[in-house]
């Protein structure tokens, strides 16, 4: 009888650890531009918070952050699951090296939180009074240059009468603008919130330019291949997610101040900002922002022909009512 009681206990035991393995085997991790400092990821926030992924049938326990741009995208071909969301152009250019990387899903299609930014007794009233001056953008070839040369450009301004200054990033862009070395400088959410009470907005990106697609999912062929399920799932909990926010844009603010440790009133300020504009996209592609974002990326020389979208697109992992001709 006992050899029978020790048997059972030895098959429960390892009954036990088999079920432990398997719940830590289904736990995955993603990878996400600007993770808790900009607002490109607070659907995977509150997707997380929610149960989305969960109830879409995949558990994602964490997120792996990323100052952008190519680190993303490193993050996101190293990781055990390779999926995550990143900047279109650093999409684009890690496909021109990377034939296996495959665009699955749309995150965000706003450049919204963008805005240009002088002294309160500046003389600067308008994107106009910048010509003959110098404007702060982060790096050359970056996305604060893009947007700033599609501004130019719709407003019919020559950009060579402007002259752009490489900061470094925005905290040293605005550094410059304090110190009298620049007219302007370019900058984004929330850090446009946090400081709004030092600074003027010379102009809002939105006020300018049309919706563009600015985030994409991306993941390698060979794990959709094989995974197809796990992507329908991620991308299924992140759009149960998007659905939520626009519905709850309190409680998603809620979510951002209590998981990011954003002040309560920056929070509230920046999803609120993003709501009129519909930043976060439910996944789906739109052939028409896909190109305004490419026609950016020429301005700059990140690209010089009209990109093949069927050739990086499968939209095969997306619910039938988001997938479109393109």
């Amino acid at each position: 009888m006992r050899k029978t009681i020790r048997s059972r206990f030895v098959k429960a035991a390892a009954a036990a650890c088999i079920a432990l393995a398997a719940g830590q085997a289904a736990a995955e991790e993603i990878s996400v531009t600007q993770w808790g400092q900009s607002l490109y990821g607070a659907p995977f926030a509150v997707a997380m918070d929610k149960g989305f992924f969960k109830q879409a049938g995949i558990d994602i326990t964490g997120i792996i952050g990323s100052g952008g741009g190519g680190t993303t995208v490193r993050n996101i071909l190293a990781s055990p699951t390779p999926y995550g969301e990143v900047a279109l152009p650093a999409a684009l250019a890690a496909a021109r090296q990377t034939p296996d990387l495959v665009i699955v899903n749309v995150g965000t299609r706003t450049i919204a939180e963008s805005t240009l930014v002088t002294m309160p007794n500046s003389d600067v009233k308008s994107i106009q009074d910048l010509v003959g001056k110098k404007v702060a953008i982060t790096s050359p070839k970056s996305s604060s240059e893009m947007i700033f040369l599609m501004e130019l450009k719709a407003s019919g301004i020559d950009a060579s009468k402007v002259t752009r200054i490489a900061a470094g990033g925005y905290p040293p862009a605005l550094t410059m603008l304090e110190q009298g070395a620049v007219s302007a400088a370019a900058l984004v959410e929330p850090l446009s919130i946090i400081r709004k009470d030092r600074y003027r907005t010379v102009v809002a990106a939105k006020d300018i330019l049309p919706p563009m697609t600015t985030s994409v999912g991306i993941t390698t062929r060979a794990f959709a291949k094989e995974n197809g399920q796990k992507l329908r799932a991620i991308i299924a909990g992140r759009r149960a997610a998007v659905d939520w926010i626009y519905a709850n844009p309190a409680g998603t603010a809620e979510i951002l101040q209590r998981l990011w440790k954003f002040e309560p009133a920056i929070a509230k300020e920046a999803v609120d900002n993003m709501i009129g504009p519909k930043m976060w996209s439910p996944g789906g592609f739109d052939l028409v922002e896909l190109n305004r974002t490419a026609d950016g990326l020429k301005l700059i020389g990140e690209l010089k022909d009209d990109v093949d979208w069927h050739a990086l697109i499968d939209q095969s992992f997306l619910p039938p009512d988001l997938q479109r001709k393109l």
